[in-house]
């Protein structure tokens, strides 16, 4: 069995092929790698987001041609980043366990000029109908111990920062053609059973779980247990 580690061009393929495969056009489509002289203008609509993992990385893709045709019929529930999220979930994974940021809407700019970024043409019938640009960061070696008085010290410059804590009861996707059809009255199904305890988030990582109560008529949470860093998943 052949267990050489995947070069960064074919890691970057892997990833733009995966991406390609669920952009959500009305032809499909296949991602082809070009010189970085090619590539969209700057002041085209692009999507970026960023991953944290064992190899982290950049993303941004501009193909609002791609799918013009899908959100045309959605109107203004679902912006291209909602459309281009499934794919770039797909691009994500191909790069091994970690996670991806939250898809922001901006202009291309020089985001294609990026050193060390791979460029994909995402065509069909050999027409470009969108790009798709990779920059993988080097891979880290694991952080040395962090009980040092120096380090500790340090950390202590950040405990007057404030994040913000999100307490969430359950979660559940649904498909476009069914969030539209969502009326006063609905009832959406969470994948949470009754009484089951709440996730208490920190900038999107779960942190702790709890009961949520009632404190001076506001809603409150009753931590319950604490998760280990390392237990923790977003």
């Amino acid at each position: 069995m052949n267990t050489t580690p995947a070069t960064a061009g074919e890691l970057a393929q892997k990833a733009a092929d995966a991406l390609a495969a669920l952009v959500p056009s009305d032809v499909p489509l296949v991602a082809v790698a070009r010189p970085l002289t090619d590539g969209p203008t700057p002041d085209e609509v692009s999507v970026r987001a960023s991953y944290v993992g064992a190899r982290s990385a950049d993303l941004v893709v501009v193909a609002r041609a791609a799918v013009q045709e899908a959100l045309a019929g959605a109107g203004a529930l679902v912006s291209i980043a909602d459309a281009l999220r499934p794919a770039l979930e797909a691009a994500a994974a191909a790069l091994g366990e970690g996670v991806l940021g939250e898809a922001q809407i901006r202009d291309a700019g020089t985001a294609f000029d990026a050193d060390g970024l791979e460029l994909f043409a995402l065509e069909a019938a050999g027409e470009v109908r969108g790009w798709f640009g990779l920059r993988v960061a080097a891979e880290q070696a694991a952080p040395a111990s962090t009980g040092s008085p120096a380090r500790a010290e340090n950390l202590r410059l950040l405990y007057d920062v404030e994040m913000t804590l999100t307490a969430e009861i359950g979660r559940a996707k649904l498909p476009v053609r069914q969030v539209l059809d969502l009326t006063p009255g609905t009832v959406v199904e969470l994948d949470r059973v009754a009484g089951s305890p709440a996730d208490l988030m920190v900038n999107g990582r779960l942190i702790a779980r709890g009961e949520v109560v009632v404190v001076d008529e506001d809603y409150g949470l009753r931590i319950t247990e604490i998760l280990d860093t390392s237990e923790a998943t977003a």
